[in-house]
């Protein structure tokens, strides 16, 4: 991996649709040595694969909330799976802290939301608390790849 691996990767990241001939210009690299790259790049697992960001508000999905749950531990793998078949949910997260797990959901109100946390995954056997963060704003940041130090 080096600095033009990483300016690949920036770029696709910001926009996959790119063709080859254009991001190689965009980089100033050669077109063979960009897509000879990016092929290394998807062999080592770097890219895994190559997608498209919808967006829902266009769609009438125009509220979104986080929910942080506490689960059952020994119910953990069946929450998990019921949870995901949840509409409005878009990612699952276990992490430590707080929580077990904290779940992104996309819906086209908040009391939707609401219900589809309080009434459907809060009422799974095996989650033990809910509670709902409704999103005000969002931002999403520019990525930039770089080497370390």
């Amino acid at each position: 991996m080096d600095e033009v691996d990483m300016k690949i990767l920036s770029a696709l990241y910001a926009d996959a649709s790119v063709s080859v001939p254009k991001l190689s210009q965009q980089l100033g690299v050669n077109l063979s040595v960009t897509y000879s790259r990016i092929k290394r790049l998807q062999k080592r697992g770097v890219i895994e694969r190559f997608t498209v960001q919808v967006n829902e508000d266009n769609l009438g999905f125009r509220a979104g909330a986080l929910a942080g749950l506490n689960i059952d531990p020994k119910q953990r793998e069946s929450v998990l799976n019921e949870i995901e078949k949840v509409e409005g949910v878009r990612l699952m997260r276990e992490v430590t802290g707080r929580f077990d797990v904290i779940i992104n959901l996309k819906g086209r109100s908040l009391d939707e939301l609401h219900k589809a946390v309080y009434d459907n995954i809060g009422k799974l056997p095996g989650v033990m608390h809910a509670e709902v963060f409704m999103e005000v704003s969002r931002r999403i940041p520019p990525v930039n790849f770089k080497l370390t130090d």
